[in-house]
């Protein structure tokens, strides 16, 4: 199973938290035959956070009545805004639109410039927009620090703002905006998609087939239904029973019908290649350039993702028109997998003519990336255009991140520590010290509502100078916060402490069982900041646990292999116990694939099979960086990056001398899958 790193969960609580960025999780419930029988009577909370957590659950339930009999008695309660903010929001949809309305003023003026206002607002205006009343919406709409990913109120916006102004550029905008969401199906983004439809600023198959793509086959099926003259049976077919659909009209194409095989082969692609390649082949006379570049596109981006060794020719039958016609989200995507089958290429080498190509096609924010910017920078390499590559790679090698120090290292330059910035004034950390925001997160995550606490630091980090982030990185470090020190330390932009970045905690303990097992301990505390950022107790929606993410049935299965007699599940968030189980986990998947680490990387979050998968389609030996970025899974493909990235740096750190990514990534060759024991 995917990730032991991406999800992490405090106390054993379900409020989830994506590194980096956070989401509002709930409440996982035990099995009737799991839980403690109940008495007659419930036992009252004892404490004040009990309380406090009592109320969360209240509205979590829904129970109004319970959540306002706590209110009263958490009045001092240093999350007391936490309550007020849960009964606001349980009130939205439910109460007289003018008592509300007038509820969520009082809140936004009694706490302004705070995390809780900004997403009550943010629930207001979609409150607003669901009722129809778009006038309050555009008055209220840019007080809105925060979008929270609400992709209703982003559809919203997105729908005044071209009804104000219907250039191209804004009908752009809002395109990109239905593409990248997959909740086109809600009131916002249905008017939004309406009001382009009708004025002709969005290809209705555009949009069905970027539904298709994202699995809204309902919401596909409802806006083809707009198309003057569509036949809702042929519609269905096409989105249902592609293959059927295809082989009933392969010989004989209305325009319509045209447009539904487009539909079907983009459908059918992800299922099976073969048929969508034999069905595209069929049709290819009787498309458009633009539609063959739609239908080949869409069929190599699948086998590239697949590792299909056909995704080159694929992509070239579909010419310089891959890309085109095809909506924003989807198009960076087919694009992106173009560079990533080029790069793989052949027996012979990369296909590093198309890798710039295919760059240069797309869009000027996607060719900002690093990592295409790397790339485009080594295929000027090989046409001999040095410094056209050079200033490309300049412009990135001051990063500190995976392609920043590959292009660092195309320059000459080696990976050294930047010089550590003066402490942050004790005056400053103190008076930190006694923020309210960063006292609520730090209280919110001490009770293990981890996402809520994320949110509320998060909210603290803005337009921060690089002094105040040091000195709020501090306060972290003092409350033992290791995962927000990280995160608000990587914020700097001039000023860089690398001991904040890249801690070592519990050094005695993990070196000796990363020396035990004969492992490098840069790479094993590479592996912990990004599995757990050094959250002892973090546990994953799956069930992993600890400072290295250990799943309970592999723990058992490396307890047995090392002669762990004592062992038991809830030993796993001993720190120990974790190490010694998850260095000799690692040790076990990088003799599994020949010792390569960032192999092993790829295996310890992916599952030690797939990596072997990976590594058997290549079609020659590859460089590490080039395995990697090809790797199918988007959070496989970042973790090795990030892992094999701060190696380098705790080997920086550690030894006190330069280093080389290039060097760590290596060289992968194909080698048969074969088959392994490990879980």
């Amino acid at each position: 199973m995917l990730s032991r790193v991406a999800v992490l969960v405090n106390r054993s609580l379900t409020a989830f938290v994506i590194v980096g960025t956070a989401f509002l999780g709930g409440w996982t419930a035990l099995p009737a035959d799991a839980r403690p029988a109940r008495s007659t009577s419930t036992p009252a909370p004892q404490t004040a956070d009990d309380l406090f957590l009592a109320a969360r659950a209240a509205f979590r339930a829904g129970d109004r009545e319970r959540l306002a009999a706590l209110a009263p008695r958490l009045k001092d309660h240093p999350l007391a805004v936490w309550v007020e903010y849960w009964q606001l929001q349980m009130r939205l949809r439910r109460d007289e639109p003018l008592r509300v309305d007038a509820g969520v003023q009082a809140f936004l003026a009694k706490y302004p410039d705070t995390y809780l206002a900004d997403r009550l607002r943010m629930e207001w205006l979609l409150a607003l927009g669901l009722r129809g009343d778009l006038e309050a919406f555009a008055r209220e709409h840019p007080a809105l620090v925060w979008q929270h990913d609400d992709w209703q109120v982003r559809c919203y916006a997105a729908l005044l703002k071209y009804q104000r102004n219907r250039n191209d550029e804004v009908a752009r905008e809002a395109r990109q905006i239905l593409a990248s969401n997959r909740e086109s199906g809600g009131d916002g983004c249905m008017q939004l998609t309406e009001a382009l439809f009708a004025d002709g600023r969005l290809s209705p198959w555009e949009r069905v087939r970027g539904l298709v793509e994202q699995n809204q086959f309902g919401t596909a099926k409802r806006l083809a239904a707009q198309v003057p003259n569509a036949d809702l049976g042929q519609v269905a077919q096409a989105i249902d029973k592609p293959a059927a659909f295809l082989a009933l009209h392969e010989r004989r194409l209305t325009q319509l019908q045209r447009e539904l095989a487009i539909v079907a082969i983009v459908r059918l692609a992800r299922e099976n290649i073969d048929q969508a390649e034999r069905f595209a082949g069929a049709l290819n006379i009787h498309l458009t350039p633009e539609q063959r570049g739609i239908v080949w596109g869409r069929i190599g981006h699948m086998a590239a993702i697949k590792h299909d060794p056909q995704a080159l020719e694929y992509y070239r039958r579909g010419g310089s028109h891959v890309g085109v016609g095809v909506d924003a989200a989807r198009a960076d995507e087919v694009l992106e997998w173009q560079v990533r089958a080029a790069l793989r290429g052949d027996a012979r080498g990369p296909d590093w003519k198309m890798v710039r190509q295919t760059i240069e096609r797309m869009r000027p924010e996607q060719q900002r990336d690093p990592a295409w910017i790397y790339w485009r920078a080594r295929a000027l390499q090989t046409e001999g255009r040095h410094d056209d590559a050079n200033a490309a790679f300049k412009s990135i090698a001051g990063r500190f991140e995976f392609y920043g120090k590959l292009a660092a290292e195309e320059l000459g330059q080696a990976i050294v520590i930047p010089p550590r910035a003066a402490p942050a004034a004790s005056e400053m950390v103190k008076a930190f010290g006694g923020n309210d925001g960063l006292n609520r997160a730090l209280k919110l995550i001490d009770l293990g509502l981890r996402a809520e606490g994320v949110r509320e630091w998060g909210w603290q980090m803005r337009n921060r100078s690089d002094r105040e982030l040091l000195a709020i990185a501090e306060v972290a470090r003092s409350r033992n916060a290791l995962d927000r020190m990280i995160n608000t330390s990587d914020r700097t932009r001039e000023e860089f402490d690398f001991e904040q970045r890249f801690p070592s905690p519990h050094r005695e303990a993990l070196t000796r069982h990363a020396q035990a097992v004969g492992l490098d301990e840069t790479w094993v505390y590479g592996l912990i900041r990004q599995e757990s950022r050094f959250i002892q107790d973090a546990r994953s929606s799956a069930g992993a646990q600890g400072l290295m993410q250990l799943m309970p049935a592999t723990a058992r299965y490396v307890a047995r292999r090392v002669g762990m007699t004592d062992f038991s599940p809830g030993r796993i968030n001993d720190l120990d116990v974790n190490l010694r189980l998850g260095t000799s986990y690692l040790r076990f998947v990088l003799d599994d694939l020949d010792g390569h680490p960032a192999l092993a990387s790829a295996a310890y979050n992916a599952g030690p099979g797939r990596p072997r998968q990976w590594r058997a389609s290549l079609p020659r030996p590859v460089e590490g960086a080039i395995f990697a970025e090809t790797i199918p899974f988007n959070e496989t493909r970042d973790y090795v990056k990030r892992v094999m990235s701060n190696s380098v740096y705790y080997a920086a750190l550690f030894e006190n001398k330069a280093q080389s990514l290039k060097a760590r990534m290596g060289v992968i060759a194909p080698k048969a899958a074969g088959s392994t024991e490990l879980p």
